[in-house]
């Protein structure tokens, strides 16, 4: 893959993760139960339309059977051919509105103006409303009394029931469909003028607008619920292309991985090859162990190239070993450490350079610190590279201390700490990062690598343990390696002597010595 190739894909891909997460911002704000209560249901006609659509065809055989139950109320009132003529004309009604919704059904993708087929729909209810009124009226002329009133009432109920269900997903469905026969029952039971009458007139109004008014929030918890579907699955589309987004981005990270592997192990072969040989040649050369070299130029020349090789291979391994580290193919090799015996190992080591910058390097150790399960390499590197550090950034005449000592939790901790000019709090993360190097760092003669402190934080992390620096301007920096409890080995010699003292106490010999006593 080119390089242009690789600059595209990055670009593509920062782009789709700032609309991603613009969408999800959105998303966020759509979920958001204030905005629930604000949504339009005039922004889903459409699908209310439909949904009403498929209520009315799914709901055929009930009105038809409604319609069988009407005809053989009204067949003890009412003629056999009347009874049979209106049978007809609803059967008809209900097979006509079912064909249209079905149609409707159908064809609701390709229909560009919903207006035409909800007027339809009204129609059709209006027009069923009129079918059920005349067959009241039909009754209500040919008899009279309260008993036929209470009969036409609760009939009355159960038919505006059925509108509700049917109708609710359409504005004032119910109302609409129920009009007609609310007409026809109240002015009947208005005729009547008793108490009784009036009486359940007024409650038929109430219970149809009381109707008409369930329907409303039952379309509306609908809406609320077709745009919940809606949010979900825009969310699931994000969802999925965010895990596109990052399978490729895992995929070219584990390319570009492989790459820094095989780059790494091909150049620290062919780099360190040629720098044995300049190393070594140099060395010959400024110890003039092939004869002397008469010129003081050149023995500054090979003093000069000795020390860049040098550098350049600290430089080499450091990278070599950080990668290990970041690619997880760093393995510890974990046997008894004496973590107060390792810090005074390198103090030692570092007692020259130190002696040449009139630094005091301070070891404050606790006492009888149990060994510690861990790669001694690995502790050791830590040590030296902290303290190498510290000797760094510490001016002339200052102070270094090193600690050694117990945790709260019963761990083990060591701390290296300067009296060096310190870094601002803003830089501690770049510090941390790979090749990273602070302000001070930059200004400074003695410039590293910026490997140091990210192959501590890598080892320390390795080995379960914390990594904490602490640094405030002109106060120092403070640098802090925490080994976990579970690698403190137990002391075995106070075990074993303990046990030996169990032995000899319950020998026969000091059983009798203390009886003697």
């Amino acid at each position: 893959m080119s390089q242009i190739e690789i600059e595209n894909a990055d670009k593509n891909i920062v782009k789709r993760r700032r609309i991603g997460n613009v969408a999800r911002k959105v998303l966020k704000r759509n979920r958001s139960p204030v905005n629930h209560s604000k949504i339009n249901p005039e922004n889903f006609a459409a699908e209310m339309l439909l949904k009403h659509a498929e209520v009315q065809r799914n709901y055929g055989l009930t009105f038809l059977l409604v319609i069988f139950g009407g005809a053989a109320l009204a067949w003890q009132t009412l003629p056999l051919n009347t009874v049979l003529i209106w049978v007809t004309i609803a059967w008809t009604m209900v097979v006509i509105r079912n064909v249209t919704a079905g149609n409707y059904i159908e064809l609701s993708d390709k229909v560009t103006s919903k207006f035409p087929w909800k007027q339809c729909f009204y129609l059709f209810d209006v027009l069923f409303g009129v079918v059920w009124a005349s067959l009241i009226w039909m009754i209500l002329r040919d008899t009279n009394g309260a008993l036929i009133n209470s009969i036409i009432f609760a009939s009355a109920m159960v038919i505006m029931g059925l509108n509700l269900l049917t109708t609710h997903n359409l504005k004032v469905g119910p109302l609409v469909a129920s009009i007609p026969l609310i007409a026809i029952v109240i002015l009947h039971l208005g005729m009547d003028k008793s108490l009784v009458s009036l009486g359940m007139a007024g409650v038929l109004i109430f219970i149809g607008l009381f109707f008409d008014y369930l329907g409303s929030l039952i379309r509306n918890a609908r809406v609320a619920h077709l745009h919940s579907e809606i949010v979900r699955d825009q969310l699931i589309v994000e969802l999925e292309s965010a895990r596109s987004i990052s399978d490729e981005a895992r995929r070219r990270a584990e390319e570009a991985n492989l790459a820094k592997s095989r780059f790494l192990a091909t150049m620290s072969h062919e780099l360190r090859t040629p720098l044995n040989a300049i190393l070594g040649f140099s060395e010959v050369m400024s110890k003039e162990l092939m004869g002397p070299l008469d010129n003081d130029y050149y023995k500054e020349y090979v003093q000069d190239i000795h020390s860049s090789g040098s550098h350049l291979l600290h430089l080499i391994n450091e990278i070599l070993d950080l990668s290990r580290v970041e690619a997880g193919r760093q393995e510890i090799d974990e046997e008894p450490v004496n973590l107060a015996h390792a810090a005074e190992e390198a103090q030692q080591m570092m007692k020259l350079k130190a002696n040449d910058k009139n630094i005091h390097v301070a070891l404050q150790l606790q006492p009888d610190l149990p060994q510690i399960l861990a790669d001694d390499r690995g502790v050791r590197q830590i040590i030296l590279n902290l303290l190498s550090n510290a000797l760094k950034f510490t001016p002339y005449g200052g102070k270094i201390w090193i600690k050694v000592g117990w945790t709260a939790g019963g761990g083990q901790y060591i701390s290296v700490k300067d009296s060096g000019p310190g870094i601002p709090e803003d830089e501690i993360p770049v510090v941390l990062s790979s090749f990273g190097q602070g302000s001070i760092a930059i200004k400074s003669a003695e410039q590293g690598t910026g490997l140091g402190l990210p192959i501590v934080q890598a080892l320390v992390h390795l080995h379960d343990g914390h990594f904490e620096l602490k640094s405030k301007l002109r106060e120092g920096t403070e640098v802090i390696a925490t080994f976990p409890s579970k690698r403190v080995l137990p002391r075995v010699e106070k075990q074993q002597n303990s046990k030996a003292h169990r032995d000899q106490v319950s020998s026969p010999a000091m059983q009798l010595k203390e009886n003697v006593v």
